[in-house]
């Protein structure tokens, strides 16, 4: 046993098969796994066992995962959630995100991928924010709120801009919807459109990439939004 994965995954999905395969892999890996294959049961197990991270089914028995998920972000509980879906499905994988998970699969998926994006995924939840963020043309001061470029220069964003980056820095690495960042940044008390967020993040891009035509950082993921990643990679 790999003495660096002490944490425990809970895996809360009906198909037999799926549920052996997952918890085979992990067990070999050195996690500690509890499993569910019934939602209300998954949603006790959250409860008195405060996994490192969740792998949700969103149709199960008894209670589905969005329902689970939902619940435990209204409870305070913020361990990463990894939603289980079917091919096909992109309203449930938003309205999944929306409700508080932080990343999804689709069936049939590989299993190394899957537990490299774990890994990578408990890898970042244990890291504390930084205060101050460096991206490839520029700097980002989250405490002053200023962002520089490479010359040392200010970069003046709008009010909405800063929200819209403050937030992808909070949340970085994982699939976020336009209907989340709305709320985050517009709130709910005012009507605006998916646009709104999709000209602010054309006009962000401007500013903080090197290439805004292939960006870094802000990543576009096709049907649900956006995606923030602090390292470079190239852009798909």
């Amino acid at each position: 046993m790999n003495p660096m994965n002490e944490e425990t995954i809970l895996i809360v999905e009906d198909d037999p098969a799926i549920l052996f395969g997952l918890r085979d892999n992990f067990e070999r890996a050195g996690y500690n796994v509890r499993t569910a294959v019934e939602g209300r049961l998954g949603l006790d197990l959250a409860r008195s066992l405060k996994p490192a991270l969740i792998l949700l089914d969103i149709m199960l028995p008894g209670m589905d995962g969005f329902t689970i998920c939902q619940t435990l972000r209204k409870e305070g509980l913020e361990m990463p959630v990894i939603m289980l879906t079917a091919l096909g499905q992109e309203e449930q994988i938003i309205k999944g995100l929306n409700l508080g998970a932080d990343d999804y699969v689709t069936k049939p998926f590989s299993i190394h991928q899957l537990m490299a994006r774990v890994t990578s995924m408990l890898r970042r939840h244990r890291r504390t924010v930084d205060e101050v963020v460096k991206l490839t043309a520029c700097e980002v001061n989250r405490t002053t709120r200023e962002v520089r470029n490479a010359q040392g220069h200010i970069v003046e964003l709008t009010p909405k801009e800063h929200g819209v980056l403050d937030y992808f820095l909070s949340h970085p690495h994982r699939p976020l919807t336009r209907d989340q960042i709305l709320d985050a940044v517009w709130g709910t008390d005012v009507f605006v459109t998916d646009r709104s967020v999709d000209r602010t993040v054309t006009t962000l891009r401007q500013k903080i990439e090197a290439n805004p035509s292939r960006p870094d950082h802000i990543r576009t993921v096709q049907k649900v939004g956006y995606r923030f990643e602090t390292e470079a990679s190239s852009a798909s």
